[in-house]
């Protein structure tokens, strides 16, 4: 039995950090580890402060382990590792293989190398909210909800389903599957190490890897996860660099068998600015379309929200009829409409009167007028067509003539001003173009409106005759 004494808990630290120091490298020992506060021990929890989420949430990522080994060797008697932020005592380190209570999370140092669903800047925070119990299935979204089941609750990838490739509009439900996901999987297999990073955040960890000559990590983080999960993959379209780092990040995982889930606002095929070998590698396993939800699925989830409303505040009296009004009247996207009951919730919450559809109609008057009178692009196609008296396949086409690109700029302008469709949508209706040729369109259009009288009366003209 040794006689040495007892460390003390600065000179614990102190050799910790000097350990530390050496095995990353001190570039990264200066970044991450130096600017970490002096722990203090309560309960046998060491507790770390950082001086943002962002740091915070890197080291519980990169060096979470670490750090749980070196305490582990240390006699000062330590259980666990709360990684916290300065001034914000309640905000720790999010590392779901635990349980968490009231926003907490710990870095449990009797377990392997801990699943970070990342947080903030970098990663994507999990919502307690999106889970599969809580997503409503019909029609439009079955074959996504069954694939994402089945890629959660496999040991390894789903059959066939390797990637999951989930697409759809704004609102319709991706993050809630790839979010649910992510909870089922480590609820079953909280063995599992998980990625959740939207494709904007995997390109800036990327730059930033180059940026300080930090590759090795940005790899070693990336193509050792059991489960990557990347939202919103549109946003990687042009960005060469960044695709060619995902293109071996992702053979790298598919060697190894691990699974991948991407989501993004349009079919791996309809992405421009994406690779073709990478688009190829997209349609390998599963490509699941979301759809606009129709009105029994609007019903199910508008109830399912309203139900859960009542479980919170019980006397709320709402005219269950006014579901079905909401439901029937305001056909977007989902967030729109849960926006729509929220709006009423709060009405006779905070007011204490009933809310039955008249009064509902008064509320939501703003929302039910856009919905009122459904324009539609098709619509607005053909009165441009008309109005400048050219041909319908020629506004879809990829000619570039004055005669041609003008009413096909005042099209696009239209169909973002008079309907509630998203730039790639509209895109998709002119000929698969990408979003951001619509933006570029509906910006011309608008210089236009202010330079030129004339463009502004055909404009304006246009927009009388399709709104009456």
């Amino acid at each position: 039995m040794s006689n040495r004494p007892p460390q003390t808990l600065e000179a614990a630290w102190t050799g910790i950090r000097n350990a530390l120091r050496g095995e990353i490298g001190e570039a990264s020992y200066q970044s991450w580890i130096a600017v970490l506060s002096a722990p203090s021990l309560d309960d046998r929890t060491i507790r770390i402060c950082a001086p943002n989420r962002f740091v915070r949430d890197k080291v519980a990522d990169r060096f979470g382990a670490v750090l749980r080994d070196h305490w582990r060797m240390t006699d000062i008697g330590v259980d666990n590792v709360q990684l916290m932020v300065a001034n914000e005592l309640t905000q720790t380190a999010v590392v779901p293989k635990v349980k968490q209570a009231g926003g907490a999370a710990r870095l449990n140092l009797s377990s392997s190398p801990e699943t970070d669903s990342g947080y903030g800047s970098t990663y994507v925070t999990l919502d307690e909210r999106l889970k599969f119990d809580s997503f409503v299935v019909g029609k439009s979204n079955e074959l996504a909800h069954a694939a994402a089941r089945r890629v959660s609750e496999s040991d390894g990838p789903g059959a066939a389903y390797n990637p999951l490739f989930l697409f759809g509009d704004v609102g319709i439900g991706k993050t809630h599957l790839m979010q649910s996901i992510a909870w089922e999987t480590q609820e079953l297999y909280p063995h599992k190490k998980l990625l959740y990073v939207s494709a904007e955040k995997f390109m800036h960890r990327f730059v930033s890897a180059l940026r300080y000559k930090d590759s090795h990590s940005f790899k070693e983080e990336f193509r050792s996860v059991d489960l990557l999960l990347i939202d919103d993959f549109q946003f990687i379209a042009g960005k060469e660099s960044t695709q060619e780092e995902f293109f071996h990040t992702f053979n790298a995982l598919i060697d190894q068998n691990r699974q991948i889930v991407i989501s993004a606002d349009r079919s791996p095929s309809d992405l421009d600015g994406v690779e073709d070998r990478i688009k190829s590698r997209l349609n390998w396993g599963l490509v699941a379309d979301i759809g606009a939800p129709d009105y029994e699925l609007r019903l199910g989830v508008l109830q399912s929200k309203f139900d859960a409303a009542m479980a919170e505040t019980p006397d709320l009296d709402i005219d269950p009829d006014v579901l079905g009004f909401v439901a029937k009247r305001v056909s977007s996207n989902m967030r729109v409409i849960e926006g729509a009951l929220n709006r009423l919730v709060a009405h006779a919450s905070l007011f204490g009167r009933r809310v039955d559809c008249e009064v509902a109609e008064q509320l939501l008057q703003d929302l039910l007028r856009a919905y009122d009178r459904r324009i539609t692009i098709d619509e607005i196609q053909r009165a441009v067509a008309d109005q400048f008296d050219i041909k319908l396949s020629d506004l879809l086409s990829p000619r570039r003539a004055r005669s041609v690109a003008r009413p096909r700029q005042i099209a696009m302008y239209l169909s973002k001003d008079l309907t509630d469709k998203s730039l790639p949508e509209i895109g998709r209706k002119f000929g698969n173009r990408d979003h951001t040729t619509i933006m570029h369109g509906v910006k011309r259009v608008l210089q236009l409106c202010k330079e030129d009288p004339s463009i502004r009366e055909d404009v304006e003209m246009l927009r009388r005759r399709l709104q009456h």
